[in-house]
């Protein structure tokens, strides 16, 4: 136990250049706080103090700025790291491996009241940035980044990069997929239905005035 806490005040140094001393990291730190409490809550959960632990958890969110970690069956790797722990949601059968950081507003989340595997499945070493979305059981692959505000439905493989709304892999073993798409270029899906609708609109027209022309030339 205490080697593992250990673990989770180590990666916050390797990982936040602004963390100074260790009494500062274990008093300040909320993403810290949430992780530690989940681990009591969750410890207590699997020995059917249900409701104690979920009493915990909510406790824990209270004074963490919003970070809900459910006390059940969400299991977490060792050097997890929340950055700037505000609003961070992880649902009950999430599954988190080592070394994997996330940011502020990320939602690991359902998609809706399914029963059984619901929530997302993120290997190791995967990064998740600010107001990133991974709703539904799928599997967020290995060294895998999901940019910020990105919504991810579908599985991301191995060393991928993921933007977009939805998410598209457009980095992947470090080639682009998409040469027009750049990280800080979020795909917009109602720019590119105006786009394709004054497109039609233009053909349209073309179309009318070379029938218009045609009927001249008749009469």
């Amino acid at each position: 136990m205490f080697k593992l806490l250990k673990q989770d005040i180590e990666v916050v140094f390797d990982q936040d250049p602004a963390a100074r001393t260790y009494m500062e990291v274990c008093l300040t730190y909320s993403g810290l706080h949430a992780i530690w409490s989940h681990r009591i809550a969750h410890g207590l959960y699997r020995k059917k103090f249900f409701f104690i632990a979920r009493v915990i958890s909510q406790i824990s969110r209270f004074f963490t700025g919003g970070v809900e970690i459910h006390p059940g069956g969400a299991k977490i790797g060792k050097r997890f790291f929340i950055d700037h722990g505000m609003g961070v949601v992880i649902g009950e059968t999430c599954e988190i491996g080592d070394n994997v950081t996330i940011y502020q507003g990320v939602t690991l989340g359902g998609t809706g009241k399914e029963k059984g595997k619901r929530h997302p499945t993120i290997k190791d070493n995967a990064l998740i940035a600010t107001g990133a979305k991974v709703l539904g059981s799928i599997t967020i692959g290995e060294n895998s980044k999901i940019g910020a505000g990105s919504v991810v439905l579908k599985d991301v493989p191995d060393h991928s990069t993921v933007v977009g709304i939805p998410g598209r892999v457009v980095v992947q073993n470090g080639e682009k997929l998409r040469k027009d798409l750049d990280h800080h270029k979020l795909p917009d899906p109602i720019s590119e239905v105006l786009k394709e609708m004054r497109e039609e609109i233009s053909a349209l027209r073309t179309e009318l005035e070379m029938i218009k022309g045609a009927k001249r030339d008749d009469d």
